[in-house]
């Protein structure tokens, strides 16, 4: 289990690359009890939820394809991504020298646990997804 404020302060340092390198802003922190977390992330066409499900110690990383500027339908496939989903699609484009070079910016960063070593497994993987996003 984690705190909301720490799981917060987690990914907005592991996801920093989507406002540095992507211009996406930090638009949402909901913290519901200790049951559930989100952190979204918007640009012009798309908002990236990082959620997290305290009890059942379920992290889900989705892109939301905005239509007309607001979210689609959660059960929209074509307009809600996951991450699991687009890391298949991407990998297969993705070369050996790409991906090292993703796991060397990650490097600075220490996961203290098994709640941030999972959310820097999906930080690693978006990070890749985005810069392939426009071939998918």
């Amino acid at each position: 289990m984690i705190e909301g404020e720490e799981y917060i302060e987690v990914v907005k340092e592991f996801y920093s690359f989507l406002e540095t390198d992507f211009g996406f802003s930090k638009v949402n922190e909901t913290i519901n009890g200790n049951a559930f977390y989100d952190v979204e992330f918007r640009d012009k066409e798309r908002i990236i939820s990082i959620s997290y499900e305290n009890i059942e110690d379920h992290l889900e990383v989705i892109v939301f394809m905005l239509q007309n500027g607001k979210m689609p339908d959660y059960d929209d496939k074509t307009k809600t991504l996951h991450l699991k989903q687009l890391n298949r699609l991407v990998m297969a484009k993705a070369s050996k020298e790409e991906i090292h070079l993703n796991a060397a910016y990650f490097a600075k960063y220490n996961a203290k646990n098994e709640i941030e070593r999972k959310l820097l497994k999906e930080a690693k993987e978006l990070r890749l997804c985005l810069k392939h996003f426009s071939e998918l």
